[in-house]
């Protein structure tokens, strides 16, 4: 059974640093991919400085650059100017994430490497694409965060802005980036040609606002933050119970039926408020209050097991610690082991992308020390250590 995974053979040149691509030249290697990351000399990416530290090591920056390779390059010093062209002629994508217009000072642009490279794929990811007037602009991922709206739409009504408990803006950009860089991988593999995939992250958050702005060009209405309840499905939200709180989504309307059976209100299924999700809907508070009522008489677990027997989706919500410890997560090898030489061991979400007939090892290599794999790079590009001197 091959075990390599389905990019095993293409190596990928990464330039990235901190986390939108980092994260998808990670889920590259994950997927089988050589990741050779070319980092700063002495520093290194930025992401070696950010926390938590164990032993001197960010766990952080070990959690999305495991199993890549590092090689140190300064691209204004011809010697290691050399060594980046020669993995550029082995290579079959190279991905940075600069302010556009960075690599074509340093003479490394889409168009003079096409000539040079031919079946070269470029792969860029900034704050705002190569195009358009804010291009050049930089961006975190909070900022793309509140330009495209997703902290308009998260939090309690009337609270302050809130920004989504993960990073989402980096995130979302690094996964948008390895569905482009597959594709342009696929193009080239049916037609022998290499494309450019320029990814901005502000589009992505505009991509990931769902229905946000079809209602918004439906109504006329600028939605706002709603808590822990859906906008177009009733009942979808997190109610109180007796000890805590719970999600309930009756997604349809044989869900509310259900649903509402299991919680005693089964009056309300044939109340002409109720009969539809869009009535449902429009009648939000009354069902929240009811829903609510009754939930508020027993616990949260007892509540999930009448509930998960009915079919009826719910969840409790969990914390960290819940979720490493669910019952799903290690069926499904979600939490796999990093033995790292200074950090020791730790523990790292696990690849998501299941394939068939492709393993899906329960440990992963670690990130790598700055420049460690030198000169195992130059040996295999034949070229002698002293060739960036």
């Amino acid at each position: 059974m091959p075990v390599d995974g389905p990019l095993h053979g293409v190596t990928v040149v990464d330039l990235t640093r901190v986390l939108a691509g980092p994260f998808c030249t990670m889920m590259l290697a994950e997927l089988g991919a050589r990741v050779i990351k070319v980092e700063t000399p002495g520093s290194g990416d930025d992401a070696r400085e950010y926390g938590p530290f164990v032993n001197g090591k960010s766990a952080y920056f070990i959690s999305i650059n495991r199993g890549k390779e590092s090689i140190a390059l300064d691209l204004k010093q011809p010697g290691d100017r050399a060594i980046f062209e020669a993995l550029l002629e082995r290579a079959d994508l190279v991905i940075e994430n600069f302010r556009p217009g960075t690599m074509e000072k340093l003479g490394y642009g889409w168009d003079g490497l096409h000539a040079r490279y031919p079946r070269l794929i470029y792969t860029a990811v900034s704050g705002f694409g190569h195009t358009g007037p804010h291009s050049e602009r930089p961006a975190y991922d909070m900022v793309v965060q509140a330009m495209g709206g997703i902290m308009s739409i998260t939090g309690q009504p009337g609270a302050p802005p809130t920004r989504v408990g993960m990073s989402i803006g980096d995130v979302a950009a690094g996964l948008f980036t390895t569905i482009g860089v597959n594709a342009a991988l696929f193009h080239r593999a049916l037609t022998g040609e290499a494309r450019k995939v320029d990814i901005g992250m502000l589009d992505c958050q505009v991509s990931l606002m769902e229905n946000a702005i079809v209602r918004y060009s439906a109504t006329g209405e600028i939605p706002g933050p709603l808590g822990g309840r859906h906008p177009s499905i009733t009942p979808f939200q997190v109610f109180k119970t007796k000890d805590g709180h719970i999600i309930v989504a009756g997604g349809n309307d044989a869900m509310f039926k259900r649903a509402s059976e299991v919680l005693g209100v089964a009056h309300m299924i044939d109340d002409p408020r109720f009969k539809t999700n869009a009535l449902r809907n429009r009648h939000q508070p009354e069902v929240e209050r009811e829903y609510e009522a009754a939930l508020a008489r027993r616990t949260t677990g007892e509540w999930l097991a009448e509930l998960d027997a009915a079919g009826v989706p719910a969840s409790g919500v969990n914390n960290v610690a819940d979720v490493v410890k669910h019952p799903q997560i290690g069926p499904r090898n979600m939490l796999v082991g990093i033995d790292d030489p200074k950090a020791g061991a730790l523990k790292v979400a696990g690849n998501p992308v299941k394939i068939s007939g492709f393993a899906d090892p329960t440990t992963r290599a670690t990130a790598p020390d700055v420049d460690q794999d030198r000169e195992k790079i130059l040996r295999e590009l034949n070229l002698r250590p002293e060739a960036a001197d």
